[in-house]
C-alpha cells in the first residue's frame, strides 16, 4: 500500500530531482479551472473542493486569486491533514466518506489531480461517481491515459485507454469540455455546440 507520508510529499514536490512540475506550472493550473469554471457559471466561483488534495497546494493560490471563496480539501492522508489540516482547510477523508464529509453540499469547482489514477477500476468509477454527486459547477480532473507518456510516480499506477475514460465520465454525468475540465450535464444547455465533446 503507497504510503503518503512527509518522505512522499517531501520527494515529489520538493526534491529538485524527482520534483515534476513548478510553482509557476500549479498557478497556471489553479488559474486555468478557476476561469473555466467562472466562465461555465458566469459568476465568480464561491466553494471548491479539492479531492485527494495532497498537502492543500491549491489553498494558498485560491485564496489569492479569489479572496472570497470557501476551499476545503479532503486527503486520506495523517501526515497532510496534522500538518496542514488548520492552516489549509484540510479534512481526512477517501472518496467514499464525501457522503458524510458532504451529504447536501455541491460546489463551483471540484479538483482532483493526480489521485486517480492510483485506483484500480473499480474505485476509480466510484470515485468519479462521487466527484460528480458534489459538483455543482466545473471540475477540473486529471486523468493521464494509457496513450499518455507519464513523468513521476507511476508505483501502483493505473491506467486504461483514453476511450474507456470517455465512456466512464459520461457514465458518471461530466461532459468533457476540454484540459482536463469536465462539466455536469445541467450546464450543458449553457454551451455551444462546439465548447463541448458531446
Amino acid at each position: 500500500m503507497k504510503s503518503f507520508d512527509r518522505t512522499y510529499f517531501d520527494k515529489w514536490y520538493r526534491d529538485p530531482v524527482h520534483k515534476v512540475g513548478t510553482d509557476d506550472d500549479l498557478a497556471r493550473q489553479v488559474r486555468l479551472a478557476v476561469a473555466a469554471a467562472e466562465y461555465m457559471l458566469m459568476r465568480p466561483i464561491e466553494t471548491v473542493l479539492d479531492a485527494g488534495a495532497g498537502e492543500g497546494r491549491w489553498q494558498p493560490l485560491i485564496k489569492k486569486f479569489r479572496p472570497n471563496a470557501s476551499y476545503v480539501g479532503v486527503d486520506p492522508s495523517d501526515y497532510t491533514t496534522s500538518t496542514f489540516g488548520k492552516s489549509r482547510n484540510l479534512v481526512k477523508g477517501t472518496f467514499d466518506d464525501l457522503d458524510k464529509l458532504f451529504p447536501k453540499q455541491k460546489f463551483d469547482l471540484v479538483v482532483c489531480c493526480s489521485v486517480l489514477n492510483y485506483l484500480p477500476p473499480k474505485d476509480f468509477k466510484r470515485a468519479l461517481a462521487q466527484l460528480a454527486r458534489r459538483t455543482a459547477g466545473l471540475a477540473f480532473i486529471e486523468i493521464f491515459s494509457s496513450e499518455d507518456s507519464v513523468v513521476g510516480d507511476t508505483n501502483n499506477w493505473y491506467t486504461e485507454a483514453s476511450k474507456t475514460y470517455k465512456k466512464w465520465m459520461k457514465k458518471a454525468g461530466y461532459i468533457h469540455c476540454g484540459l482536463h475540465c469536465y462539466i455536469i450535464e445541467e450546464l450543458e444547455s449553457n454551451t455551444a455546440a462546439l465548447e463541448t465533446a458531446r
